[in-house]
């Protein structure tokens, strides 16, 4: 996609992740971007401005208060001229300024000054990133609108490994392409599952599964930044709520189903994305089971409704795209998966690989229709979910 003609504004904090920002004004650049560039202070300590200026091909602003501005007010001529603001890296500390709305240097004060959207890619030390101050900051940013690029995991400059890395930067620039390319899913309604489902046995103990929800969030932040009203159904999962997108929270496979026919009326896509069991208890103990001296335990289980098929055989349906998490035989599976439940697609992964589907942060699919099938190759599940996303487009209008 191209950026040709948009005026993106780099903001770049005082961490390690700064050398990463000379690579994002020349990604920028090549999309046809018009790229200026403001720096804290502590910035300049990582990154010389005259590296950035002359990758930029733009004077750099770093003081507040510029006198060499138009009424010495530099960051409101910037704040008028963005067309997009990048905080790339978005420090602990600057993404705690943001939250509170300080207005006390160049960066925080531009973006309050700004009409343009505000993104902000985080990069700091693990623990730093898992902090729970810095996830409230994020949450809180997240609620007032910002979108959150990033962070990536791995390991990072200070030895450690974790969440935290800076997203590259041609990742960056490819997603600042998107965020002005057309949007294949505006004015459409789209209904998805994610996560696992519990199964009670007693009030202290249930069956459930590895499904993190990895999947399906990504899958509706990337719905949900493509157009989409997205609604979302999930199992209980560890994952903050994807901006823009409406979440209902469910335990049981039966309220997950529930959930899923109350509002699949007036969808135009249905995505099950979660793992649910095909199982549950017939008989919920409603005390907690003792150890008895027998060495075995038997519990009566029975189907639980199947969310898919409910979904699949309405008149009208919604365009219903169906999982099929497989150890073995995975495209034979999901082929049968995709007739029997007569899906308009399928998206198969083998998640008997420890790096792909359950907990991982990357995946692979294998995307099969009535008539063709594609691979997705690995990547990183919030691109696969673009991919998938763009895949479902594309049929669902040649239908």
């Amino acid at each position: 996609m191209s950026l040709t003609n948009k005026n993106i504004l780099l903001g770049i904090g005082g961490g390690i992740a700064a050398y990463k920002s000379a690579e994002l004004v020349r990604r920028l650049k090549e999309r046809g971007a018009n790229v200026r560039v403001i720096m804290s202070q502590s910035a300049q300590a990582f990154i010389t401005p005259l590296t950035l200026q002359a990758l930029s091909g733009n004077p750099l602003a770093i003081d507040l208060l510029d006198p060499a501005a138009e009424a010495a007010m530099g960051h409101i001529e910037l704040a008028r001229w963005a067309d997009l603001v990048i905080i790339a890296p978005a420090t602990a500390n600057l993404l705690a300024r943001l939250n509170a709305g300080m207005a006390d240097e160049l960066i925080t004060t531009t973006c309050l000054a700004t009409h343009a959207p505000v993104i902000v890619c985080p990069a700091m030390n693990q623990q730093m990133y898992l902090n729970l101050t810095t996830q409230e900051n994020l949450s809180h940013l997240q609620r007032k609108g910002v979108p959150i690029w990033g962070p990536d995991s791995g390991s990072q400059a200070c030895g450690e490994i974790g969440p935290g890395r800076m997203l590259e930067a041609n990742d960056i620039a490819n997603r600042a392409s998107d965020f002005f390319a057309p949007q294949p899913f505006e004015n459409v309604n789209l209904l998805l599952t994610a996560g696992p489902t519990r199964e009670a046995i007693d009030p202290v103990r249930y069956i459930s599964n590895h499904s993190s929800g990895k999947m399906g969030f990504a899958l509706a932040q990337a719905a949900s930044e493509m157009g989409a009203k997205v609604t979302l159904v999930s199992g209980p999962v560890n994952l903050s709520t994807p901006l823009g997108v409406t979440r209902i929270d469910v335990d049981s496979a039966a309220e997950m189903h529930a959930a899923v026919m109350q509002h699949v009326n007036h969808q135009d896509i249905f995505i099950g994305c979660a793992a649910v069991a095909d199982y549950r208890i017939a008989n919920i103990a409603t005390r907690k089971l003792k150890k008895s001296s027998s060495d075995t335990m038997t519990l009566d289980l029975v189907k639980n409704p199947d969310i898919l098929a409910s979904v699949a055989n309405l008149t009208p349906k919604p365009f219903t795209v169906g999982f099929a998490a497989e150890t073995q035989d995975v495209v034979h599976y999901a082929k049968d998966k995709l007739m029997r439940k007569k899906l308009d697609m399928i998206a198969a992964n083998d998640v008997s690989q420890p790096e792909l589907g359950f907990n991982a942060d990357n995946n692979a699919l294998c995307v099969i229709w009535d008539d063709g099938q594609q691979m997705l190759p690995t990547t990183d599940k919030y691109t696969l979910a673009k991919q998938l996303l763009s895949l479902i487009a594309d049929k669902r209008l040649n239908e």
